[in-house]
């Protein structure tokens, strides 16, 4: 089997966290207590644990995010359809990023009902998402 990427992150109630990752992003729904659900995004395992600590909500995409790459510009737009259909919230609208150079890719971002931001993208490029190492931008 080839590893799997798992991330834990703070939630504020299981129940709404299913509603808006399982119905509205299309997670898988995993085990659950009263304190945690573990969810499947394409195959990667999340970890939402309630926590009733104040986090302080950012102010921009940086420095915390998380989300896919996608391999195809259709499962990206996919998933922008299905989170418009399904009214998530967009952080970030959907853009294009960088048109015309090696690190050119599509991105939005979304805002879970906790203040977590995932980002999803679609790199024109796949040499661009771990390599071209000679490009010094990164982000905005």
């Amino acid at each position: 089997m080839t590893p799997i990427f798992h991330l834990a992150f703070p939630i504020g109630d299981v129940a709404i966290a299913k509603q808006y990752y399982v119905d509205g992003l299309g997670c898988t729904l995993g085990r659950e207590s009263k304190q945690s659900v573990i969810l499947g995004l394409q195959g990667h395992q999340l970890v939402g644990h309630v926590s009733s600590a104040e986090t302080e909500p950012q102010q921009g995409i940086y420095p915390r995010h998380f989300g896919l790459v996608f391999e195809t510009e259709v499962e990206w737009e996919a998933l922008r359809d299905r989170a418009s259909s399904h009214k998530l919230l967009f952080y970030q609208q959907p853009k294009h990023r960088f048109p015309g150079e090696l690190l050119e890719h599509r991105t939005f971002f979304l805002q879970d009902p906790f203040g977590n931001l995932l980002e999803f993208k679609f790199y024109l490029h796949s040499e661009a998402i771990l390599g071209a190492q000679e490009f010094l931008r990164i982000g905005e």
